[in-house]
């Protein structure tokens, strides 16, 4: 059974950085997953921060420019870099995954693998 563990969040600063982590287990064929950061922010709806596939990545425009998303077969690990943070960056961070290629936009319903979050907290 495919599991997710994110790690890397935080409390900083507007204008800092914090780079996510999302280690994988129990997957086989780690690359063929189509890997994806989300988000909760408080008072608004989940957001799909950035996804990544064979060749191809995709960012919400609110993070574009700032958030780069990376992930390493190898180790079963997907990141997230996140710099210029702002405090509308606030939010559990989760990474999800889905065995096929990545859709052009995220949709939340079409991850079967979640993990638990992680916290970030940017301040002015």
């Amino acid at each position: 059974q495919v599991q997710l563990v994110e790690s890397g969040g935080g409390s900083v600063q507007a204008g800092g950085s914090l780079r996510l982590s999302c280690a994988a287990s129990g997957v086989t064929y780690y690359s063929r997953y189509c890997m994806a950061w989300f988000r909760q922010s408080p008072g608004k709806e989940r957001e799909g921060v950035a996804t990544i596939d064979v060749g191809k990545t995709y960012y919400a425009d609110s993070v574009k420019g700032r958030f780069t998303i990376s992930r390493d077969n190898a180790k079963n690990t997907l990141y997230l870099q996140m710099n210029s943070l702002k405090p509308e960056d606030t939010g559990i961070y989760h990474c999800a995954a889905r065995y096929a290629l990545c859709f052009a936009r995220p949709v939340g319903t079409e991850f079967s693998v979640w993990g638990q979050g992680t916290q970030v907290t940017v301040s002015s």
